[in-house]
């Protein structure tokens, strides 16, 4: 059985999506980070940097939540296809989800990092505003090819919604402003039930600890 390790609202969430969209069985286990969990030899074996996700599938240990659910959706896609068919449009999704990643997420994880996640003598707090504006940039550039569509890709739910409803989420609640036609890409995809399944599995794997 695969086992995922977890921690709630974070980027782990991804992962525990993925694999209840594909309705994979999988095992929670919650890694206290807030206690210095993921510094332990166990889990710095499992993740060399001592973050989540990391998921386990036999032999294989993964870690980094986008070759997590790229593998997940490439393994288990049979019934539910998280990634398209075709080649041209499977490199439109890879495209996308670096897109996310570096452009839409970075701006901000730095603001997240110079605001509470970074020990408080290296944080840079004049780093804040710029971090404001880089997202808004970076927001700009996706609405020039979003066009107020359902989804990124085709016209059906991909890991690229997946990865950008999720980053939308910190967006909403680092206080940050989005477009009317991007709120409600938001408000869509996130009442789909399996992101619901996904963040109660989550928290109940770290309440059982």
């Amino acid at each position: 059985m695969i086992t995922l390790y977890s921690f709630p609202h974070s980027r782990s969430l991804r992962a525990t999506w993925t694999l209840e969209e594909l309705g994979v069985e999988y095992q929670c286990q919650h890694v206290a980070l807030d206690k210095g969990e993921g510094r332990s030899p166990a889990h710095l074996a499992r993740h060399p940097d001592g973050k989540v996700p990391v998921m386990e599938d036999g032999e294989l240990t993964l870690f980094e939540s986008s070759a997590i659910c790229r593998y997940l959706a490439e393994q288990h896609g049979d019934k539910v296809a998280l990634l398209p068919d075709s080649a041209a449009e499977r490199a439109q999704v890879d495209q996308w989800l670096s897109f996310i990643v570096t452009e839409i997420e970075q701006p901000l994880w730095n603001q997240a990092k110079h605001t509470f996640a970074l020990p408080e003598d290296k944080r840079v707090p004049a780093i804040v505003p710029t971090t404001a504006w880089e997202f808004q940039r970076a927001l700009g550039a996706l609405e020039r090819r979003f066009q107020g569509k359902e989804t990124l890709v085709g016209n059906t739910f991909t890991l690229a919604d997946l990865f950008l409803t999720h980053t939308f989420s910190w967006a909403i609640s680092m206080k940050h402003r989005l477009p009317d036609a991007l709120l409600a890409y938001h408000k869509r995809h996130s009442a789909r039930p399996a992101l619901t399944r996904a963040a109660e599995r989550e928290q109940q794997a770290a309440d059982a600890r």
